[in-house]
């Protein structure tokens, strides 16, 4: 019987490696069996190949991540009701002045409107890109726009295609909802839009992140499921089943209809439609981007294009640019993609501001065995970069870094009263991001994550960090 299961389990697409949390079929008391016995039968909702002895911290791993889904989905409603009355606030003060509000002739605000910011948004409210950085400066301009597009990637419909046409001057393709198998409901979200001058022509495909109230995107985060791919390695099982991995099928090349769905899973969409796009014109290439989970799946989707050897969309993908990334691999997954992205000449840029807990998370260790590749771009508070090997405090949870931490919290707290003065008005911080500075001093890493500094980032750091290692200025 086990063997039949196990050749059942080959036939999906996957390896015969894997290991999958079921937190929609655990109970309590089973939980906390997990903690004390490590067979098989004790922990029937996580489907796993392996039958070896686990350490008692790999089994308290599963627990807190098995243990934090189950909070989520269980919180699901409250949460996404708090995050929408927060975000309502914020625009209601936001479009009225104080008068207007003591007179109680208040305008409410619309959320399908151009002019709703959403929570993420509003620690942020720039939305002109900086003319100083200009297509002929490459990837540091690609960048630029990358986290750009990034940023307005967690805004609605309206927003996105406003800003896209009316103040990039740019042309808005679409904004995308789409499905999760695992979760059954629709929790990815993208869009599209063209680049297009008399010299270039960029396609720009960017994966929205986990929004602070979005207990689906959450769980994907703390889904420690992993699948290992043949000839790949080991992949994060969460952000997969975010990217569009089919439930009891895999990878096929070709998408599996299926009635429960009601929308398109997000790769097979993406790559049919860029499939489209991409054969109006030779000239034209595409690039991938995204902040925090969104830059998980804007990395692991040319993963799926090598495991399909889809040559085309290999062959126009200009580059791939991430921010606030976590990981997404093991060691064999990063040297497979390091392998393949420098064979089809694709650049890939990981960028990470300063003491951002994401990028560090899950943990590099001998447990979760999770590994960074790629060129990472690690800018210091004032904002310096310089590319590295490996960032400071890999894996976040250091004492011996908690001090340090915090002293540089305490100093972008300070600076966000005094950067405008420094570097201009448009670097001047509201006091919504002000209040995430101050959370930063009892969670450090925690305010590094928004948006603010990385678009900052971008603007004030060196363009020398984009250039390859034998063209660096000295």
């Amino acid at each position: 019987m086990e063997k039949q299961e196990e050749s059942r389990e080959c036939d999906k697409g996957f390896s015969c490696s894997f290991m999958l949390l079921k937190p929609e079929e655990v109970k309590l008391i089973d939980l906390f069996r997990i903690l004390f016995s490590s067979n098989l039968e004790d922990r029937k909702f996580v489907d796993s190949s392996s039958e070896t002895e686990e350490s008692f911290r790999y089994r308290w791993l599963i627990f807190i991540s098995i243990l934090a889904q189950k909070m989520l989905m269980l919180t699901s409603k409250p949460m996404a009701w708090m995050g929408s009355k927060i975000e309502m606030l914020l625009n209601l003060l936001a479009i009225n002045n104080f008068l207007v509000l003591l007179r109680g002739k208040t305008k409410k605000p619309d959320k399908d409107s151009a002019t709703f910011i959403s929570f993420i948004g509003n620690m942020d409210k720039r939305m002109k890109l900086d003319s100083k950085i200009k297509p002929e400066h490459g990837c540091h301009y690609y960048s630029a726009l990358s986290m750009m597009a990034s940023k307005a990637s967690y805004e609605n419909r309206a927003y996105i295609e406003t800003i896209v046409k009316d103040h990039w001057k740019m042309e808005y393709l679409g904004f995308f909802d789409h499905w999760n198998d695992y979760q059954e409901k629709a929790t990815t979200q993208l869009f599209f839009m063209r680049d297009k001058s008399e010299n270039h022509d960029t396609i720009v495909v960017a994966f929205r992140g986990t929004e602070p109230f979005d207990a689906d995107a959450w769980c994907s985060d703390f889904d420690l499921s992993w699948y290992e791919l043949q000839g790949m390695g080991k992949i994060h099982g969460g952000f997969m089943k975010a990217l569009g991995l089919q439930k009891n099928v895999g990878w096929p090349m070709e998408y599996k209809a299926n009635e429960t769905r009601k929308e398109p899973l997000a790769y097979y969409f993406v790559r049919d439609k860029l499939k489209a796009l991409l054969s109006e014109s030779e000239n034209t290439k595409y690039i991938l981007t995204g902040h925090s989970l969104g830059g998980a799946l804007a990395i692991l989707f040319p993963s799926i294009l090598f495991l399909h050897e889809e040559k085309l969309l290999l062959q126009k993908l200009e580059g791939v640019y991430t921010y606030g990334q976590p990981r997404v691999g093991d060691k064999k997954f990063g040297k497979y993609m390091e392998s393949k992205l420098e064979e089809h000449k694709i650049h890939y840029f990981r960028i990470v501001y300063c003491n951002d807990m994401v990028p560090r998370l899950p943990y590099d260790d001998k447990d979760l065995l999770f590994k960074h590749f790629g060129t990472c771009v690690y800018y210091n508070r004032h904002y310096q970069g310089k590319v590295v090997a490996e960032i400071p405090n890999k894996n976040y949870f250091s004492p011996l870094s908690a001090i340090p931490m915090m002293i540089n919290a305490i100093c972008e707290l300070i600076r966000s009263f005094t950067i405008c003065y420094s570097k201009g008005a448009e670097y001047k911080e509201g006091w919504f991001l002000r209040v995430f500075r101050i959370i930063g001093l009892v969670i450090p890493g925690v305010s590094a994550h928004s948006t603010q500094d990385y678009v900052n980032s971008t603007r004030l750091g060196s363009s020398d960090v984009f250039l390859p290692s034998e063209e660096t200025i000295p």
